[in-house]
């Protein structure tokens, strides 16, 4: 199998679909892999660290994009679409709920599309979801504190006070992966927390494990709009697997946050689930409505690109390297979790999240 690992192009990407180890392992079980020119710059890796683990390093990205399996990181962009053959296998983050557009030229070309974000493990979890999560969640609060200073327009409020002072208040709304995480990084330097969600299993752990340092509410209307109004910052982090993400931070409770308050919303990816929300970039990264500064970067981890580029390529090893062993169709066939990652294939939508989101069969 010949292993295609493009540069990425999103703006401000700084992560890489394979290092120098994976890439050892992939020849050592018989791939072929191309890596583009300066690929794995940005994270870290050089072209001889590929070169020394048996990979072709070449100037064109034409070259890598002849490969069987495209390995990327992000979703192929609109200046990319050309590059896709027909029957070719591309391994990512699809994020089609969000992508329409992309969906049509999967389709269009018969791409064998597994996507990063709905592979499954043994125990029903979402292990190639689960280490970007986790780096957003850490991050949204790091952004977070950033923009409330006072000299980015925030509101001036530091989210650990000091003795005296009130702590700044960080409202999370969803305890999955992601909010887990930004719970445990405000808690961490000291603000007020709160999280909403809809399972109480969550809040339970969540409670348990702060001891009662930590707000836990039920997300329903009323809870949600108390809070929404009295966050210093907001972080959405309502993810609903490959499906897109619903709207549960209306227009209306943005409008009664305080001016100079923070939204970072992690669910972006998906759409978002705060109606004022819309992509941002890392050259742009916020903008203001109701004079509440609002965060939406859909590539946030590439801000760390060589700790996300590590702990992404360690949860897709053992997933690529049964793609090579294997073979695609023997690999589906054998591990269930894997298969449950097939987006597209032979010009149809074959997940029903994706499917349901956008309106096809």
């Amino acid at each position: 199998m010949k292993i295609g690992v493009p540069k990425e192009i999103k703006i401000g990407e700084t992560r890489v679909s394979m290092t120098p180890s994976l890439c050892r392992r992939c020849v050592a079980l018989g791939g072929e892999v191309l890596v583009q020119k300066s690929a794995g710059i940005t994270a870290g890796f050089t072209d001889a660290e590929y070169r020394a683990a048996g990979a072709t390093v070449v100037a064109s990205a034409a070259a890598v994009w002849a490969a069987d399996l495209i390995l990327k990181v992000k979703e192929p962009l609109p200046a990319e679409y050309g590059r896709l053959r027909t029957g070719q296998m591309l391994f990512t983050y699809l994020h089609l709920a969000a992508g329409p557009e992309l969906a049509k030229v999967l389709l269009k070309k018969k791409i064998l599309g597994i996507s990063y974000e709905t592979v499954e493990g043994n125990d029903g979890s979402f292990p190639l979801l689960k280490p970007m999560s986790q780096i957003a969640g850490r991050l949204a609060i790091q952004v977070g504190a950033y923009f409330l200073q006072s000299q980015h327009g925030g509101s001036g409020v530091l989210l650990g006070g000091i003795p005296g002072t009130m702590p700044g208040h960080v409202v999370v709304v969803g305890a999955g992966n992601s909010g887990a995480h930004a719970v445990q990084m405000a808690a961490g330097m000291g603000a007020r927390v709160t999280v909403l969600d809809l399972d109480t299993r969550k809040l339970e752990a969540l409670d348990s494990e702060y001891r009662g340092r930590v707000v836990t509410l039920m997300s329903n209307p009323a809870n949600l709009e108390a809070s929404v109004a009295d966050a210093d910052l907001l972080i959405g982090a309502v993810l609903i697997p490959a499906a897109k993400a619903p709207i549960v931070v209306s227009k209306r409770m943005v409008a009664q946050m305080r001016p100079g308050s923070v939204i970072v919303d992690i669910a972006i990816d998906q759409g978002g689930c705060v109606e004022t929300i819309r992509p941002t970039s890392h050259e742009e990264p916020v903008y203001k409505q109701h004079g509440v500064i609002h965060y939406a970067v859909p590539n946030m981890p590439a801000l760390v690109g060589r700790t996300s580029t590590l702990g992404l390529t360690q949860a897709t090893e053992p997933f690529v390297a049964t793609l090579v062993q294997k073979g695609v169709e023997r690999a589906l066939a054998e591990h269930p979790g894997l298969a449950k990652g097939v987006n597209t294939r032979d010009g149809k939508i074959v997940y029903g999240a994706v499917a349901k989101a956008l309106g096809y069969e």
